[in-house]
């Protein structure tokens, strides 16, 4: 068979005149989607923070106990480093040798006492802040993956 000859068509585009009906339908359908994928994402958010946020919050006050740990620790063992037991305390005794009073000197104590808890705030100052990394078992809760994730 022969074809016969003939010129392409032009083809025009569909024009789909819709009654406001329909087009207000159409925008409800949209909108009820979109309003329904927003409460999903949101839903799902809120789960994942909820099962997060106990985890974190335990493994943020564990650091910082151990931050101030440390810091007072090594601030009490430098400011004691430059006293000595004499200046803290006088030990009066009798005419046999014998103990029979133990004077603390408050003014060198109270001094101490200042001088650590103001090194200790210096340093915890500067600090700064520390990051704190979540296991992924711990994230997942799934007991395979236990260990799994960021080494600290």
């Amino acid at each position: 068979m022969h074809k016969i000859y003939s010129r392409p068509r032009i083809r025009l585009p569909k024009i789909i005149i819709q009654s406001r009906k329909q087009m207000q339908s159409d925008k409800a359908k949209k909108i009820t989607t979109l309003l329904m994928i927003l409460i999903i994402a949101f839903s799902t958010v809120k789960l994942i923070l909820d099962a997060v946020l106990p985890i974190f919050d335990t493994l943020c006050q564990n650091r910082a106990k151990s931050i101030a740990t440390t810091v007072s620790n090594d601030q009490a063992t430098n400011v004691m480093k430059q006293h000595t037991y004499d200046e803290l305390f006088s030990i009066e005794k009798d005419k046999n040798g014998n103990i029979t009073m133990i004077k603390s000197n408050v003014i060198p104590i109270n001094e101490i006492i200042s001088d650590v808890a103001n090194k200790i705030q210096k340093e915890i100052d500067a600090k700064g802040r520390e990051n704190i990394q979540i296991a992924l078992g711990s994230f997942t809760g799934f007991k395979m993956l236990a260990g799994r994730g960021p080494r600290n």
